[in-house]
Order: C-alpha cells, then sequence, then structure tokens
C-alpha cells in the first residue's frame, strides 16, 4: 500500500474548533492519483511506487519517452510524477487508484514543496545580516563585511555565506495534523502553511506513528 499522495495547494483559510479556537489550515488538492510503475527490490534495489497526479494534459504535449513508459501501465499522460515509499499490507501494481482516502482526520502528515523563489537577493534578505550604519557617510550599510583572511588561507572558505538565488528550493514540513478529509471533492485540511505558491506541485506522506 502506498504511504503518501501527490497533490496541489489551493491556499489557506482558517477553521474553528468546538471550542471556539480559530485554527489556520491550508486546503491542499490531494489526488486523484494513479500508479504508474511498481519499484521492486529484485529489479530496482528498492521498493517503492512511482505515482502520477491526474491532470488534463494533451497527449500531444507528452514526449515519446513518456508515451512509452505510460503504455506499459495503460495510463493517459500526467503532469506532475514522483516516487513514494510503501507501507506494509495490500498489494500495489499498476493503474491502481490513489485518492485522500488514504488519509484520515488527526493523522500526521510530512508535506513536501518547492518554496516561494525569491530572486538574486543580498545577505540581509537571504541570511537575514544585521548590516551597517545608515547614517551619513558610511560605507558600510547591507555589504557583507570580511569574507576571507588574506595572509592564511589567503581565499575565501567554501560554504561561505553569500548573496545568491533566495527560495525556490525543496522544502519539507513535518508533522502537520489532518484536521478534514473531503473524500468527494479530494481536498485535504491541514494545519499551518506548507511550502509554495497557491497552485504548487507537493508531496503528501504519512508521519510515521
Amino acid at each position: 500500500m502506498v504511504n503518501g499522495i501527490l497533490g496541489k495547494k489551493l491556499g489557506m483559510t482558517e477553521l474553528f474548533t468546538e471550542d471556539g479556537v480559530m485554527t489556520p489550515i491550508t486546503v491542499l488538492q490531494a489526488g486523484p492519483c494513479v500508479v504508474l510503475q511498481r519499484k521492486t527490490k529484485a529489479a530496482d534495489g528498492y521498493e517503492a511506487a512511482q505515482l502520477g497526479l491526474v491532470a488534463d494534459r494533451r497527449v500531444r504535449r507528452a514526449t515519446k519517452a513518456q508515451v512509452g513508459h505510460l503504455k506499459k501501465s495503460g495510463v493517459a499522460p500526467v503532469r506532475f510524477v514522483r516516487e513514494v515509499s510503501l507501507a506494509e499490507g495490500g498489494e500495489t501494481k499498476p493503474g491502481d487508484a490513489v485518492n485522500v482516502s488514504l488519509f484520515k482526520p488527526k493523522d500526521t502528515v510530512h508535506v513536501i514543496g518547492l518554496s516561494k523563489g525569491r530572486g538574486f537577493a543580498g545577505l540581509v534578505k537571504r541570511h537575514h545580516f544585521r548590516g551597517g550604519a545608515a547614517s551619513h557617510g558610511s560605507m558600510f550599510h547591507r555589504a557583507p563585511g570580511s569574507i576571507g583572511a588574506s595572509a592564511f588561507p589567503s581565499r575565501v572558505i567554501k560554504g561561505n555565506r553569500a548573496a545568491g538565488r533566495m527560495g525556490n528550493s525543496r522544502v519539507t514540513v513535518r508533522n502537520l495534523q489532518v484536521m478534514k478529509v473531503d473524500t468527494e471533492e479530494n481536498l485535504l485540511w491541514v494545519k499551518g502553511s506548507v511550502p509554495g505558491p497557491n497552485g504548487g506541485y507537493l508531496i503528501i506522506k504519512k508521519a510515521a506513528s
């Protein structure tokens, strides 16, 4: 049995519990997904299932390699494909459907996605450097300061924090509680926020109990 599902981030809202406490909620479109390939220890060296998030995509926009790969499982081309681990119990085979009924309220999940890209950013924004004085005549406002000694080692140490691309990185938010499950619309309400913009693709995995 698969241990996760693919989905999309729809947006954030709030939910009031029975005792009147307001809880921040992220609504996820979880599935429907289809199993495209079954990875086995004998053939691939590990156990996993390759899932595809069912979405509208014209066949002519898929490459020949994708069409040939999906023909084996009898599935039309899909937009988002990722692998998920398998849990004990049940047999998983290509063509099987996976939907949000995999989860139930009070389950704990890990959500993986790409964070929002912020482009090229400086040290103050990217690494929260304090910066220099803002007074008139100061030559040190948002610069990094010294990044290496001139005598030894006479070079910039590898891994030194510097300006560069910010965001657009794989982020995992762990142990989010499932608050509500809608099996008819394939919706999942989780407590808290998840990485990425609205409409961004996500991998939702069951946390180890």
